[in-house]
């Protein structure tokens, strides 16, 4: 007992210390300044009175969506012994095999450098300046040469790592038995079954309504569609970050998502908030990096080809590349299992006074400060490995691409997506031991497949198709680019809602359960990724030509299926694992089952009381 309230008197001084810092806190002191010139405020109830007004005034309920919000990233309990590093990862061998993935990474960056002989940063020369600054809102027009340059790394080569990774202290045996985990993740993690996902995602049950499904255009909006929009903007005018969470839960209405989703994230246009972006982009417009080509790569390779996103190629840009010098991402660290190491400036190792963080989200000013005097005249290389604060890889443009359907202002924008990165997305590219991270998700998904689905897994094992070489890529860009942008955004609505990635997992496991019938015909790796793709785009196709596989016209005409079912499905592999569930149980319905829904050459038989419901999604 005295440990715990020791514990909560600790994170309640560190999330006291960070609010003191933010501009909240000099918001509230001067309301307080204010208000003591107000006459109702009597000297005898001077506390009292100070808290019934910021309560009258809604500053009470802007602190606690602030409180909330740290408690949301607040790092899980440690012991308080337990040394430093332990708050960014527990496990002594993830530290170390992120530390190793690290230098990889850096390897090939320097590399990179040094082949193009390209420095990491220069000034850029004033009409380079004032040229970007005219061209800042049509930047997709541009077409530099980026022949030369090469994602640092991509998904697959994360993988490799992943499926190399293993605790030393633990010896799991050549014999087989009941227990023996088959997968190509070897780490003994706790992950969840389905009872303990049920628990968790308890308002995913199947007598629960959801937005996906129960706002389908054959079912009347008075008896869920209407209600929850009710619900939904009641949420807003009460201004309660935890209960937009819970709402949410459920599925965002379109209409009030970017308000419930900035609510959650405790994002606000201030005017502040405006001018640190503006600052940022001057960053930008005076200092060209090595990474800020990187970036352009990956847009032009990625969000650019895509039917859904190829129009925001100019927000992309306008985000990533002020992400790239935002000094305040390099906050997450503290929490996360990696590590931003020092770097030096030429001759001059291991003398801290040259000890700088190299962009982007480093400290660009004491970088410009120390050697923009060396720019122009030579390629700034380090004596030293360094890192980026974030390092764009593969894809990296496609956890921003969604929300440009949801912001169009673009401070508003970055906010947003900075702060779900912080939050969410920067552990589905680093190595740890959090329930929410890479490993775990593999280690769920894998876990999955294998216990409530066994012959699929082991088919698909016996001809080198490991489901997880398919699936990886979806998880570690959380579905984005593989699933229609209203199947995705009600994903990353759950994501939001429990403030957790494991729904990816689930998710990418029900693909596997509602494309089994055909998975079970396949022979290859290339057939296999064919028939398990969520939604099969153009792009998608002309991917797979392009490798020069051979398409199987049975697995690209699969029928569709709502994605927010599926995610129902899943948790339902219990109940019934030959069925695909297409409707969540509502006031005097049914709930619809579809046998074996996938056949070959035929048409899904429909039940016959009322007309199925199939969305745009998987």
């Amino acid at each position: 007992m005295l440990q715990e309230e020791s514990d909560l008197s600790l994170i309640i001084a560190q999330i006291v210390q960070k609010l003191k810092g933010s501009n909240l806190y000099s918001q509230l002191e001067r309301q307080a300044w204010a208000t003591l010139q107000r006459p109702e405020i009597k000297l005898e109830s001077l506390k009292e009175d100070i808290k019934e007004f910021f309560k009258i005034s809604g500053w009470e309920k802007k602190l606690q969506n602030a409180v909330y919000s740290e408690l949301s990233v607040f790092p899980l309990p440690s012991h308080p012994a337990a040394p430093p590093e332990h708050l960014k990862e527990p496990l002594v061998y993830m530290r170390k095999a992120q530390g190793s993935w690290e230098k990889r990474i850096l390897k090939s960056l320097n590399s990179m450098c040094t082949e193009l002989s390209i420095p990491l940063a220069r000034k850029r020369p004033a009409g380079e300046q004032k040229e970007l600054l005219n061209k800042w809102n049509e930047m997709g027009t541009d077409e530099p040469d980026l022949s030369l340059f090469r994602p640092v790394y991509a998904p697959k080569d994360f993988l490799e790592v992943l499926i190399n990774l293993r605790n030393p202290n633990y010896e799991n045996g050549d014999s087989l038995s009941f227990r023996t985990h088959l997968g190509l993740i070897q780490v003994p993690l706790k992950v969840k079954d389905i009872p303990e996902l049920k628990e968790c995602f308890v308002e995913l049950g199947l007598n629960i309504g959801q937005l996906g499904i129960d706002d389908s255009t054959q079912v009347p909006p008075e008896l869920f569609e209407n209600e929850h929009v009710r619900i939904g903007q009641k949420v807003l005018a009460e201004q309660d970050s935890a209960a937009a969470q819970q709402y949410i839960r459920q599925g965002s209405p379109t209409a009030l998502r970017a308000e419930l989703w900035a609510l959650i994230l405790n994002i606000s246009s201030q005017p502040e908030d405006v001018l640190y972006y503006e600052q940022l982009k001057t960053n930008v417009i005076q200092h060209d990096l090595l990474v800020d080509s990187l970036i352009y790569k990956d847009v032009k390779l990625t969000a650019s080809n895509d039917d859904y996103y190829f129009v925001f190629e100019d927000y992309l840009y306008q985000v990533l590349l002020c992400f790239s010098r935002d000094t305040s991402v390099l906050s997450h660290f503290a929490f996360n299992s990696a590590s931003p190491p020092k770097s030096y400036i030429r001759g001059k190792l291991g003398l801290e006074e040259y000890a700088v963080f190299y962009p982007p989200n480093a400290e660009l000013r004491t970088w410009i400060f120390v050697i923009q005097q060396t720019w122009v005249q030579i390629p700034v290389l380090p004596a030293y490995p360094m890192t980026l604060g974030v390092i764009p890889f593969h894809g990296f443009s496609m956890y921003v691409a969604p929300l440009c359907f949801l912001y169009h202002e673009p401070s508003k924008l970055y906010q947003i997506f900075r702060e779900m990165y912080v939050r969410f997305f920067f552990r589905l590219h680093s190595i740890s031991s959090h329930p929410s991270g890479i490993v775990s998700l593999c280690l769920l998904f894998e876990t999955l497949l294998q216990t409530y689905l066994p012959q699929l897994f082991y088919h698909l094992r016996e001809i080198g198709a490991q489901p997880l070489r398919i699936s990886f890529k979806w998880m570690v860009r959380a579905f984005s680019g593989y699933l229609a942008t209203d199947q995705l955004l009600l994903l990353w609505d759950r994501i939001l809602g429990y403030n957790s990635l494991e729904i990816l997992a689930v998710l990418a496991a029900a693909v596997f359960a509602f494309r089994a019938v055909n998975l079970m015909e396949v022979t290859s790796l290339a057939a296999a990724e064919i028939c398990g793709v969520p939604i099969l785009t153009q792009q998608t196709l002309n991917t797979y030509s392009e490798q020069g596989t051979v398409l199987d016209l049975q697995c690209i005409q699969l029928p569709t299926v709502n994605g927010s079912a599926l995610l129902l499905y899943s948790l339902s592999f219990t109940e019934s694992r030959s069925h695909v569930l297409l409707n969540s149980g509502r006031k005097k319905s049914a709930v619809y089952w579809i046998p074996n829904l996938i056949q070959q050459n035929k048409e899904v038989e429909v039940c016959k009381e009322e007309p199925i419901m199939m969305g745009h999604g998987i």
